[in-house]
């Protein structure tokens, strides 16, 4: 995906509940338009909260927590985190088509880490786009808070998001993973 930042936007990455800034377009290599944005304003915060009540996304279901995050709890306690969220808007249908989200939250004492988050949704789900849209967001996120280090949390049988944590640097930890979670952090 090729991605263009809009020139001169000067932002911080604390932004007021539901104020979103556009930062860049971007072009797949299908050749669709999308757009990126820090923030949800609350018409995708409606959107994100319907995709994560939708049941027939076994992916969302089975590999994240959102449900119970997003569609069953509220978008302004999760945010009340210091969280962070990119989202990729769909130019043609102004649909969500992924949410990237940082924010602090030690892995273990001492840790200076932040959480990543990141996931796609249909029809865009495998159509690559998340490795350049999550790598563009962790490098502004990273200018912001350059002394940090990431770390995820995905269940095993999540091979798309343990493969794009793969690619972005991240190694898994043996000391926190379980049978069931990976846990891996990117220095």
């Amino acid at each position: 995906m090729q991605i263009n930042p809009k020139p001169n936007i000067i932002f911080s990455l604390l932004l007021p509940v539901y104020k979103s800034i556009y930062i860049a377009d971007a072009i797949s290599k299908d050749e669709e338009n999308f757009s990126i944005f820090i923030g949800l304003d609350e018409k995708m915060a409606a959107e994100l909260k319907k995709l994560s009540l939708d049941k027939s996304d076994t992916d969302i279901q089975q590999n994240t927590s959102d449900l119970k995050r997003f569609g069953e709890g509220s978008y302004e306690n999760w945010y009340k985190k210091n969280r962070t969220p990119f989202i990729l808007v769909h130019r043609a249908t102004n649909a969500l088509a992924g949410l990237i989200w940082f924010g602090p939250e030690p892995l273990h004492d001492g840790c200076k880490c932040h959480t990543a988050g990141w996931r796609s949704y249909n029809p865009w789900r495998g159509k690559g786009l998340m490795k350049d849209f999550t790598k563009f967001a962790m490098d502004i996120y990273m200018s912001k808070f350059p002394d940090i280090k990431f770390w995820i949390n995905a269940k095993k049988e999540n091979t798309g998001s343990i493969r794009l944590a793969e690619y972005l640097g991240f190694k898994v930890s043996e000391k926190y993973s379980d049978s069931i979670s990976i846990v891996m952090v990117k220095d």
